[in-house]
This record gives structure tokens, sequence and C-alpha cells, in this order.
């Protein structure tokens, strides 16, 4: 197998540091929360911000010049502004430090974000979205999708041309600085969005197309993988990232389920000529490319 990407990262976690207890995602539950408050939260999300410039520092490192972020950096986001929190003149130097190095970072926000939705799950949506751009605004990147924060539509409720018209119209709530960093993705599920279908949105609000090649392996619609995968790729107007990952069902364990991912990377990853980024999303994470490269003498 051929490493073709120009930049080849992983997700949100660093197994080798986290058995050091360097992780970013210190949290607490929603007691924890209300007794201990603010003051609090600004402790864990300062911890997890030093040790995700250590994360970066260990990528660089170790040729890894690709990250995307996990969105529990900050706990409990949702109920404070993070310029409120006591800590914020530390966190922020810390950031900035982090937006400062020679690494593609990316955030993709959880699955509850529904810029389709209306009333308070539109509200939420937005707020989420809004908070985890100002990570990145943070850090000083300027806003562009090189720095991008991906979503799925979500739901169809029962029309997809509905909701993708929806989808737009919501998009022009949000701030121009988060509009600037937005990707929508393919999902894995028929009954739910492929790379053809997200199309509408590229052309009504200028919003990229993250391939992911194994949910397109499960919803492919009626294109083939060099279809889709170049449909994507001429939505960006910088180098794309894209997803990718292997079944585990296919490869490790015939009862997973049929979305779920392989531990470690088995399958070549063709890229079609083009310049690209990948994240693999494999579980095991930075040692799944470790290992890969070790395969091939890279």
């Amino acid at each position: 197998m051929e490493l073709t990407p120009l930049n080849i990262g992983y997700a949100c976690i660093n197994l080798t540091l986290q058995a050091n207890k360097i992780t970013t995602n210190r949290g607490m539950i929603k007691k924890t929360f209300t007794e201990r408050g603010v003051t609090y939260a600004s402790e864990l999300a300062l911890k997890n911000v030093q040790d995700l410039l250590k994360i970066v520092e260990w990528n660089l490192e170790h040729g890894f010049r690709l990250f995307r972020i996990s969105s529990d950096v900050f706990p409990w986001l949702s109920e404070y502004r993070i310029s409120d929190l006591p800590d914020f003149s530390e966190i922020r130097a810390m950031l900035e430090d982090i937006g400062s190095r020679p690494i593609r970072l990316t955030l993709h926000p959880g699955p509850f974000n529904q810029l389709a939705g209306q009333g308070r799950v539109l509200h939420n949506t937005i707020r989420d979205l809004e908070s985890q751009s100002e990570i990145f605004d943070l850090m000083r990147l300027e806003p562009s999708h090189w720095n991008k924060i991906n979503i799925h539509v979500g739901g169809t409720y029962g029309n997809k041309s509905a909701t993708l018209a929806r989808f737009s119209q919501n998009f022009k709530l949000l701030s121009e600085n988060l509009r600037a960093r937005l990707t929508v993705e393919n999902d894995d599920r028929p009954s739910l969005y492929t790379v053809a279908d997200l199309v509408s949105l590229y052309e009504t609000v200028g919003t990229p197309i993250v391939f992911d090649y194994f949910h397109h392996a499960l919803n492919p619609g009626s294109q083939t993988e060099e279809d889709a995968f170049l449909t994507a790729y001429h939505t960006w107007d910088v180098r794309p990232v894209f997803h990718y990952s292997d079944s585990r069902k296919d490869h490790e364990d015939p009862t997973a389920r049929r979305e779920a991912h392989a531990d470690w990377i088995y399958s070549p990853v063709n890229t079609y000529g083009k310049e690209v980024d990948i994240v693999f999303e494999s579980k095991m994470k930075e040692l799944a490319i470790l290992q890969l490269r070790e395969l091939i003498g890279g």
C-alpha cells in the first residue's frame, strides 16, 4: 500500500499518550457541573488544552501533520462562554500556541448537531457549532475550509429535498467565520445522504463535501467510488480532507455491525491521482498508521 495523501492523520485520541494519562477528554457528569460550576470546568478545560499541545507536539515529531481535535475539550461548553472561564487568559495563550504549529487541525462535532432542524434543536446546534468555531478563532486560524468543522446533515424529516433546502436557509444564520469553515459528509445509511445528495448544498451555499470512503461503500447511491470521490473533490476551494476506514465486520469480527470501523488499516487508499489529506478513522488511532508505515517501510 502506498501512502499517497499529502497529510495523514487520525481522530481525537492518541493512544500512546493516553497510556500516560495525556488526554483532551476530561469531563464530568451534569450533577458534578451543577455542584462545581464553571470554575471546575475551567480547570478541566485548561488541562485538556495543555494536553492538546502535547499531542500536537507528538504528532509533529512523528510526522503527523493532520489531526482532528476532540469536540469535548471544553466540558459543558453549552453552559458558558469560553471567555468567561477563570483560566481564560492561560487557555487563550495555549490555544494561540497550538494554532501557530505547522499542523492542519479539524473538528467534527457530534451527530446531535442538526442544522436542518427547527426550534430548540436548531438553537442548540448553532450554539454548539459557533462555540467550536470560536476555538479556531482563539487559535488565530484564518476562517477557511483548511480547518474544517465537519457535520452530517442529519435526519431527512421525511423529505430529503425540503430538509436540504432548510439546511441551506439555516446556514445563513451562522457567523461568517463558521460559514467559512463548515463542511458536510456523506452518510453510511441508504435512508440518509449520499455524495450526490449533498451536491445541492454546495451549489446553494458553497459547503464542500467530505468524502468518507467507508460510508460510500455502505451507501453509494448511483455513483461508483471514483465518481463520488471526484464529485466531492471538486467542491473544495483548498486541498480536501477525506475520511478513510475499513470494515470491522469484513476484517476482524463477522458479528460486528455493518457500520463498525475496524481497529486497523487493511485496504489501500485510492486518491485517483488527486492531492488530498486523509483522516484515518481506525479505532487504533495513531497506532494503526504507525503499523502501516512499518509494513510498507515508510
